[in-house]
């Protein structure tokens, strides 16, 4: 496989990020705060504290997932990530399918990022009981920083990521560093006990690996800037392993530090407890510690959805940069010394916003949650069937970066792990809620999957009536 041809300089993004910030990025995107604070109560809800043992075995999955993805990013560092590599893959149509499903899916965990932190952000500036409306315009408001600090451009995003990632640090591993060593309620061994105090089961344990198949997302997101990094080719695939085994680090400590220390656990599990994380925290360290927590997770949920609007923006880009959307000359446009796709970042967040409108009712949470990380995991399927078919093909040949003899096997077991959560996660386990937060993923699947077949067949008329203009070629980004 060789390397691609180098794009016409209309279409070429500035270097701005090295493994540092590359890496910084991707962190704040999968975020531990947004990964942990947002499944926490719901997964404590479905398997009780054994739902900490789910954690590892997502954990092995996705590390699997990420090393194919880290191959692929070594040979092909270019911007769009998951879109570009499945389209070198499997051609140009199976490509425009993942590309479709993966902005989508972005633009769904931008509402899904900006409606948990709402309430957070009323808990900050002391507002006890906020109005459905008053959390629209606080999700709005957290929507329009992030898209500021993506508007100004590398330096402010890097900056601010930089920031966030202190606050993350605190967050996680000071507080529970903490809890874990001087508030501990419960013994170490209360992580085997089921929502009933039993011991492990299938049912709830399934459904817990489900959720938080949420928590360990995102990593990805070091290549979908590729082009923008410094010496992408060995950079990009270490930021994306990276990050995710940091994370995921902080995350499974994190969450052990509040599991033990909550004070009343069948409470909590019951779902008598609203928000089991603030409580403990409240209860264990004080009130007063209160509102500085909370301006630490809006903080990491800005930065979060900021980093999710850049990945977004260059996917969108790396799209119109090959004519594959409507209005591809304007979302293609860079702008700026800085030579961003501001338009791109624009249309994501307007369309984010119309989602809010849309999804503001007393379920969407738990609804956008599955749908958003279904999404995900339909995204990395698509190039990690086609590596798979490449390498049974004997059509594979590896970049710089590589786990070796050992490619094929790790292939095999993560398009296995991604078949067995996309069905785990679209399962209808929830009798008695209404019929979209049991079908939410799958209604995803369709509408995108639907709209995905009218706008390609609409497009595909147009170029047949007009010939489209040749798209900007892409250069080698190793």
């Amino acid at each position: 496989m060789s390397d691609p041809p180098a794009p016409a300089a209309a279409g070429q993004l500035k270097r701005e990020f090295t493994f540092r910030s590359t890496f910084s990025l991707a962190f704040a995107f999968i975020s531990p705060i947004i990964g942990l604070y947002t499944i926490f109560a719901l997964a404590l809800g479905a398997a009780g504290p054994a739902f900490w043992l789910g954690f590892s075995i997502v954990l092995a999955g996705q590390l699997l997932v990420a090393l194919v993805l880290a191959e692929l990013a070594s040979v092909w560092p270019l911007t769009g990530g998951l879109y570009k590599w499945t389209q070198k893959l499997a051609g140009p149509r199976v490509g425009w399918a993942a590309g479709w499903a993966y902005v989508w899916t972005l633009i769904v965990l931008v509402t899904a990022q900006c409606y948990a932190a709402a309430p957070f952000l009323t808990g900050l500036i002391g507002i006890d009981e906020p109005s459905k409306s008053l959390l629209l315009v606080l999700a709005g408001v957290i929507l329009l920083l992030a898209t500021v600090v993506n508007v100004l451009g590398p330096r402010a995003l890097k900056a601010f990521v930089a920031v966030s990632i202190t606050a993350e640090l605190f967050g996680s591993v000071v507080i529970g560093t903490i809890l874990l060593l001087f508030f501990r309620e419960q013994p170490f061994s209360a992580i085997f006990d089921g929502p009933g105090g039993n011991g492990v089961a299938l049912a709830p344990m399934l459904a817990a690996v489900a959720l938080i198949g949420w928590s360990f997302i995102g990593f990805e997101s070091a290549g979908d800037i590729a082009e923008e990094v410094e010496d992408p080719g060995r950079q990009v695939p270490k930021a994306l392993v990276l990050s995710l085994i940091v994370v995921a680090g902080i995350v499974m400590y994190a969450a052990l530090g509040l599991i033990l220390a909550v004070p009343d656990l069948g409470a909590a599990i019951a779902g008598d407890v609203a928000d089991p994380i603030a409580a403990t925290v409240t209860a264990q360290l004080g009130s007063g510690l209160a509102k500085p927590l909370f301006a630490l997770v809006v903080l990491a949920f800005v930065a979060g959805i900021a980093a999710v609007q850049a990945a977004v923006s260059r996917v969108l880009f790396a799209l119109a940069r090959d004519r594959e959307l409507p209005g591809a000359a304007w979302l293609g446009e860079l702008s700026g010394p800085d030579r961003l796709p501001r338009n791109a970042i624009g249309s994501s967040a307007v369309a984010a916003a119309v989602l809010l409108l849309i999804a503001l009712s007393d379920n969407a949470y738990a609804t956008l949650i599955s749908m958003a990380t279904v999404g995900f995991y339909i995204a990395f399927a698509f190039p990690v069937f086609a590596c798979l078919r490449a390498r049974l093909t004997g059509r594979w040949e590896p970049g710089s970066w590589t786990v070796g003899r050992w490619g094929l096997a790790v292939n095999l077991v993560a398009a296995a792990w991604l078949s067995f959560e996309i069905v785990n996660i679209a399962w209808p386990r929830l009798p008695g809620t209404p019929w979209y937060v049991n079908y939410g993923a799958l209604a995803m699947v369709v509408v995108v999957g639907l709209g995905g077949v009218v706008v390609r067949a609409l497009m595909q008329a147009r170029e047949r009536a007009v010939p489209a203009p040749a798209p900007a070629v892409e250069r080698a980004a190793s």
